[in-house]
């Protein structure tokens, strides 16, 4: 699965070949391989060509934050088969599509298509690498549509919801 990222402002583009613990992708042309285990909620131990990285994950209203060694990074991830004609809109305009950051299992619905909700309201929780990520609209609106069922289980990248 190829996705179109944004880090800190440059466009770049990652190929998933296999998903995490064991983790293969291909970046900058290269074929790497990674191993990736959740130490705790929010942070994630990695081994990559024999360093060890501990990387603390965040979602924010428009990306993901990495904070890696000191080193901050904001990270936008688009799935290229997600794309739409329509675009997303500035903030709090347009559609907004919660999908889910990697591959997990939905545990918890917590609103209904139709209910509305505000900016910050939690959505849905998918858990992923035996961490529970709650998955929060990032704007006021109305839940147009649930894709997601408790119990099921995701891919990365794929729509569980959208707000308008």
């Amino acid at each position: 699965m190829k996705l179109q990222l944004t880090i800190n402002g440059a466009e770049d583009e990652i190929e998933i070949l296999a998903p995490a613990p064991a983790c293969r992708f291909r970046w900058g042309g290269v074929e790497r391989a990674a191993n990736v285990e959740m130490a705790e909620p929010g942070v994630y131990s990695v081994l990559l060509e024999g360093r060890s990285y501990d990387a603390r994950v965040e979602r924010s209203a428009r990306a993901l934050v990495v904070v890696i060694d000191g080193y901050r990074f904001e990270i936008e991830v688009r799935d290229p088969r997600r794309w739409s004609r329509k675009g997303r809109g500035r903030a709090g305009e347009g559609v907004e599509t919660l999908v889910a950051p990697m591959p997990g299992k939905v545990v918890r619905v917590l609103v209904a298509a139709g209910d509305m909700v505000e900016a910050g309201q939690g959505i849905l929780v998918v858990e992923a690498m035996k961490m529970q990520n709650e998955l929060k609209a990032s704007r006021a609106g109305r839940v147009a549509a649930m894709h997601a069922r408790e119990g099921a289980t995701v891919a990365a990248g794929e729509a569980l919801a959208t707000i308008e």
